[in-house]
């Protein structure tokens, strides 16, 4: 084992406060205090949060869509029939759970969809 210096010491905490002042921290206010922190690549690459739009309806669970009961512009109601969407050899009926008009449809007949898929947008 060989010792190190106390120039070595030395420098390799300069190196160390050199590549600390590289760093970017980020600060952020909770309750009035400031705190200082570094931030994980995952964290920066997150999907960040968005307040729940009730007029877009995503898929709950991956799947192949079977058949579409609707088209845009058709006016629906709280319990009508959307789609039959097969997930795990089991056909389910997907219903609408509000009132609406549909503006857009974002798949297609056959179109195997992953969870967490736009799959409508109701006006």
């Amino acid at each position: 084992m060989v010792a190190k210096s106390k120039s070595d010491k030395k420098e390799t905490a300069s190196q160390n406060k050199g590549e600390m002042q590289k760093m970017r921290f980020n600060t952020f206010v909770v309750d009035g205090d400031k705190y200082r922190t570094l931030l994980t690549e995952k964290f920066k690459n997150r999907k960040k949060w968005e307040y729940p739009d009730e007029r877009k309806i995503y898929s709950e669970i991956p799947g192949t869509i079977i058949k579409i009961h609707v088209e845009e512009g058709q006016e629906v109601k709280e319990g009508d029939l959307m789609m039959i969407l097969e997930a795990m050899k089991m056909k389910n009926k997907i219903l609408f759970t509000s009132d609406g008009v549909v503006k857009k449809i974002h798949i297609k007949e056959s179109e195997k969809i992953p969870k967490g898929k736009l799959i409508m947008e109701l006006k």
